[in-house]
């Protein structure tokens, strides 16, 4: 089964973060959290990204706010897809530095990044990428983009009765 590593600079993305976890539980996706700071704990960040992939980790979503190194460096050591979670954080800049930060990565060093605080689209995406290989998963994929779709539908028709 395929699990997928959600982390985070500090325990003030957790909020944020919590978003990536439910929706990942909510598709039987196994998960490990914790806190991986790119700037406090270095030596953690590189046993982390250099051995997630021989632990069974097929995706790491990796929060970050302020200069939000994280998820770049653990892209540049993974050989795993990463994505990118911009965290608006208390000394953000609206969370464009957070945004720039992940989404400006160089050539050869890719992170999928989200919107800013958009955590439930990062497990939505680690779900695809791991429904790409794993029926089952796929199939609970299928099923919830179709509830998106009847959502929508269920909404019009109200609206359409007014």
């Amino acid at each position: 089964m395929s699990k997928v590593a959600i982390i985070m600079g500090s325990i003030s993305d957790m909020p944020v973060m919590q978003e990536a976890i439910d929706i990942l539980k909510g598709f039987e996706i196994e998960i490990e959290v914790d806190i991986v700071s790119a700037h406090r704990t270095p030596e953690k960040l590189f046993d982390f990204s250099q051995n997630a992939h021989a632990r069974g980790i097929s995706v790491i979503i990796a929060g970050a706010g302020g200069a939000a190194h994280l998820p770049g460096m653990v892209a540049s050591m993974s050989p795993l897809p990463v994505i990118g979670v911009p965290v608006k954080s208390s000394n953000s800049i609206d969370g464009w530095d957070s945004i720039l930060s992940i989404l400006q990565m160089p050539g050869g060093v890719p992170v999928a990044t989200v919107a800013l605080n958009g955590a439930k689209n990062a497990g939505i995406l680690a779900a695809q990428i791991i429904g790409s290989h794993d029926k089952k998963v796929l199939d609970k994929v299928i099923l919830y983009k179709t509830g998106l779709k009847d959502a929508v539908i269920i909404a019009s028709e109200s609206l359409l009765k007014k």
